[in-house]
């Protein structure tokens, strides 16, 4: 799969141009797909369906999110990095990813001129797959209707996908992010159709659960703002190992001066040395939400109730294959 982060291509009047301008003829969809959920997935399947002669798939998506550049106090919460994204749409037989940086001159973008620049002149789409919500252009002033009389002007094959459901609604980003933020992980999963995980890498810190007696493998939240805070009774493994039973922190650690966010993995009955692996972490229950403890005392006496929670919560779930 390519990737490429380039500007849109410019009319005939201007200048700039993109790599992708000369590429031949394809399937295109667009959207932000944060977490590749299934009304992603339906889009993807639809672009499989009506490419011809080998054509490639294209999918364009933003960094940032458009709601960053224009509402960046109402910025909501993230459910996957840009890596992420990329490797789920890599698995799901995407040829071509391109990240387009939504700025000002984007946003100010009237319908038609968003279609010519970026389907006809950069990408030469020959199809384009959309959802029944798709919204375009400046101020979102263009929807489907407006679409299909753009695109039949330009000989490309419009396709409209419907909305897919998961128990009597739809499924959509910001359904699956009030699902995590109710602690509802089987529900997310449902719409994600996969368990909501998060990855990183385990960076060295301060030591400080080694010296409470309780040794955390501790890895940086790569997904901002994150969907989740607190602590979670989880299962954990190092990439493409097994999983193992775990309570997990994730938040600044208010009671010994945090700063970042960490998430912070705490192995039961394990011993070695993880710095440098990289671990995912698959959330299955809310324990609590962070605190401030005044005492160190009470904040081990709390985390001797977690770990005892977490493995009566853990003992009643199947360990995920």
């Amino acid at each position: 799969m390519r990737v490429t982060r380039n500007r849109p291509a410019k009319s005939e009047s201007g200048t700039a141009t993109v790599s992708g301008s000369a590429r031949p003829a394809g399937v295109v969809t667009i959207g932000n797909f944060d977490g590749v959920h299934k009304g992603h997935q339906a889009l993807l399947e639809r672009c499989k369906c009506e490419r011809e002669n080998g054509e490639e798939i294209t999918v364009v998506t933003f960094e940032p999110a458009p709601v960053v550049w224009l509402a960046p106090e109402f910025v909501p919460a993230r459910l996957s990095g840009v890596y992420a994204k990329l490797a789920c749409l890599r698995d799901l037989g995407v040829d071509h990813v391109w990240l387009m940086r939504f700025d000002d001159e984007v946003a100010h973008m009237a319908p038609e001129e968003f279609v010519e620049r970026i389907l006809t002149i950069s990408l030469n789409a020959s199809t384009l797959v959309v959802g029944e919500d798709f919204r375009f252009g400046r101020q979102r002033e263009g929807d489907v209707k407006l679409l299909q009389v753009l695109c039949r002007a330009r000989a490309i094959a419009l396709h409209i996908v419907s909305d897919v459901n998961s128990g009597g609604q739809r499924i959509s980003s910001s359904a699956v992010r009030k699902a995590l933020a109710n602690d509802d992980f089987d529900g997310a999963a449902q719409m994600l159709g996969r368990r909501y995980t998060m990855g990183s890498h385990v960076v060295r810190g301060q030591q400080l659960g080694r010296n409470l007696g309780y040794p955390t493998a501790n890895l940086r939240v790569t997904v901002t703002p994150s969907p989740l805070l607190g602590i979670f009774a989880a299962w954990s493994r190092v990439q493409g190992q097994a999983w193992k039973p775990a309570v997990v922190s994730l938040g600044r650690r208010p009671t010994v001066g945090g700063g970042e966010r960490l998430l912070e993995v705490h192995f039961f009955d394990f011993k070695g040395d993880l710095y440098g692996q990289r671990l995912e972490v698959d959330f299955v229950a809310k324990l609590r939400s962070e605190a401030h403890f005044h005492d160190i005392d009470d904040l081990v006496i709390q985390m001797v109730r977690d770990e005892s929670q977490a493995r009566e919560i853990l003992a009643q779930r199947a360990v995920p294959q």
